[in-house]
């Protein structure tokens, strides 16, 4: 089963407002996020904390999400990474992606999948690292033995990573300001 976790927990603080819901074609940021992640993954496990009761109203009746709720979300993205991981199915590879990156490629998923994958897949493109990430199954017994303050990229270098060249830049475009997205949203339009 290829799974994906994606995080939609956060404040959104630089935004200024909650971005996950912010108007994306003709849907929200986030609905777009998970049309790319679920035109790949058969399941997309969408960890949530701040206003998670408006993401798991919205949601709740999708059959190949499952929410994930992080009570701990004021503690920063970790954690959200850790209580992704304990909601994990399979023993395969899985991805992470953030949910405020709604014009991700879809084929980035399947340029990234490696079904025996035994180190981290991050995409490279015009020599910058993004996401979204595809990582083995040995790491998440990693992930969620470290502390608390721990970094992801620091345990994907650690475990080892390569690097898989794409031709599309949406791995870069997440959405942390209003210039972003504003800039995205005339960009694609």
């Amino acid at each position: 089963m290829k799974e994906c976790i994606m995080l939609a927990a956060g404040l959104s603080q630089r935004m200024g407002t909650w971005k996950m819901l912010l108007p994306w074609g003709t849907g929200t940021v986030l609905d777009s996020a998970l049309g790319g992640a679920l035109s790949f993954c058969d399941r997309v496990i969408l960890v949530t904390g701040h206003r998670a009761d408006e993401l798991h109203q919205r949601y709740r009746q999708h059959p190949q999400i499952a929410l994930c709720f992080n009570a701990s979300y004021r503690a920063g993205m970790f954690s959200s990474v850790q209580r992704g991981v304990t909601a994990l199915c399979s023993e395969e590879p899985f991805f992470i992606v953030p949910g405020d990156m709604p014009a991700v490629d879809p084929n980035i998923y399947a340029a990234l999948w490696r079904p025996n994958a035994i180190r981290c897949q991050r995409p490279v493109c015009d020599s910058g690292k993004g996401h979204p990430v595809l990582l083995p199954p040995a790491l998440a017994p990693t992930i969620l033995a470290a502390p608390p303050e721990s970094n992801l990229r620091q345990l994907m270098l650690h475990h080892g990573c390569q690097d898989v060249q794409v031709t599309s830049k949406s791995i870069h475009w997440d959405l942390d300001t209003p210039e972003q997205y504003q800039q995205l949203r005339g960009l694609l339009s």
